[in-house]
């Protein structure tokens, strides 16, 4: 099984604080487990904030004002950008043909001068499973699993993204039952 590009949305069970209501977009997925970013959970800060920390100036105001994300509760001191389209950054891992994730600070500078990537958000932390982990967490009914579509990243606010991505499966979040049950 291998689901990268792929979203895993959080079961009503599960009641894991970091993961309660949580839509999380798959960036790696393989026999040396998986790694993820929580895509709809904005914290109390802003990219302008996180540039400023890092020393950089903005050109484009805008960027300012954008949200960061809680991307997981690993490393959350550290900065990931989910981006398109791909570009050619320092530290970047190819998720899909034209979304990318880079760890880089060369991708920060460029969008602080108006250079970077056309659409990009940006987490501190993210989700990650040991090899199996993911897969038995699916089979105890902690995770559905969906194609992810990067417009619903990238176009939507982050509200807005758990309840599309149930859209992609035809269900109403409010709709699915609290009890597991196995046939």
């Amino acid at each position: 099984m291998n689901l990268t590009d792929h979203f895993l949305i959080a079961m009503p069970t599960l009641q894991d604080p970091f993961f309660s209501r949580t839509l999380t977009y798959l960036c790696e997925h393989n026999e040396q487990g998986a790694l993820g970013l929580v895509i709809n959970r904005p914290i109390d800060m802003t990219l302008g904030a996180l540039f400023e920390q890092v020393g950089v100036e903005v050109k484009p105001a805008r960027l300012t004002e954008e949200p960061l994300l809680f991307g997981g509760p690993v490393q959350m001191d550290r900065g990931f950008v989910l981006h398109r389209p791909l570009g050619s950054w320092q530290s970047t891992v190819k998720v899909h043909d034209e979304v990318g994730l880079t760890t880089s600070k060369d991708i920060l500078v460029a969008a602080a001068r108006g250079e970077g990537p056309r659409q990009m958000l940006v987490t501190l932390g993210y989700a990650g499973w040991a090899p199996g982990q993911l897969e038995q967490e699916i089979a105890d009914n902690s995770w559905l699993t969906v194609q992810a579509k990067p417009d619903l990243i990238f176009d939507l606010a982050a509200e807005e993204r758990l309840p599309a991505a149930m859209h992609l499966l035809g269900i109403d979040f409010a709709s699915l039952a609290e009890d597991a049950g196995h046939a």
